[in-house]
């Protein structure tokens, strides 16, 4: 996919957002549309084809998170980044289970959004092709044999741990919830507090600062982000 085809649908009822968003984005290479509204964002669907959403949880005809979840009822399943003004985190965290890509907090910089977006396509596109062998940095992660390594070196993982590092691989880039990490592992048993136990020996042994985390980062009451791979070493067929 070259970034001359690419089409994002800016969803938002404030102009001087989309503006904004208008003038940086087409500075980045990208095609905009604009919607202002949930009626014509569905048009634009509809119309436009975009690649990419960015939606505004807060629009005047109806809640972003009902047109999400509309959206992927219908099985349309466009990246969708999530625009957040985050007064609250448990909006941010329904969007996210109702299968929105990511979520970007206002005000933001263009280069961060612009990022994310890369990071949202990107990760579409791996979810067509089975790519079972991961790196990023010194981490490689081995989806078929369920081998981990940090510089070469073998790293041994409880099963637990290992469940929640093969759902951030194939996720890499994005963020996950506590719920979902919780429903996948443990069947929604366990709470935050014992998925946060593993996550930090999970740290202790894939991490040179476990405090100061460079693979698996926080997002503050919504979940964890594993590092995205390598562009370098993309992801690729296992040997």
């Amino acid at each position: 996919m070259s970034i001359s085809a690419v089409t994002i649908l800016v969803v938002d009822d404030e102009p001087p957002i989309r503006k904004l968003l208008r003038v940086g984005l087409t500075s980045e290479g990208y095609a905009v549309v604009e919607a202002s509204n949930a009626r014509t964002a569905i048009e634009s669907v509809a119309h436009e084809r975009p690649d990419l959403i960015l939606l505004d949880l807060g629009l005047p005809d109806m809640s972003g998170h009902d047109l999400l979840a509309r959206w992927r009822g219908e099985g349309i399943e466009l990246p969708v980044v999530i625009l957040s003004s985050r007064t609250d985190e448990n909006g941010i965290v329904r969007a996210l289970e109702q299968g929105a890509d990511d979520y970007v907090t206002k005000p933001f910089g263009m280069k961060e959004l612009a990022a994310r977006i890369r990071v949202a396509l990107r990760h579409r596109l791996q979810q067509q092709g089975e790519r079972p062998v991961f790196h990023t940095g010194e981490l490689s992660v081995d989806l078929v044999k369920r081998i981990v390594k940090v510089a070469g070196k073998d790293v041994k993982l409880s099963p637990k741990e290992y469940d929640i590092l093969r759902i951030l691989v194939q996720h890499a880039g994005k963020v996950i919830t506590h719920q979902h990490l919780l429903h996948q592992v443990w069947g929604g048993s366990a709470d935050v507090q014992y998925l946060r136990v593993y996550v930090r020996q999970l740290r202790q042994k894939i991490e040179r600062s476990p405090d100061d985390p460079y693979y698996i980062t926080t997002e503050t009451g919504v979940g964890y982000r594993l590092r995205e791979a390598d562009p370098e070493q993309p992801v690729g067929p296992a040997g």
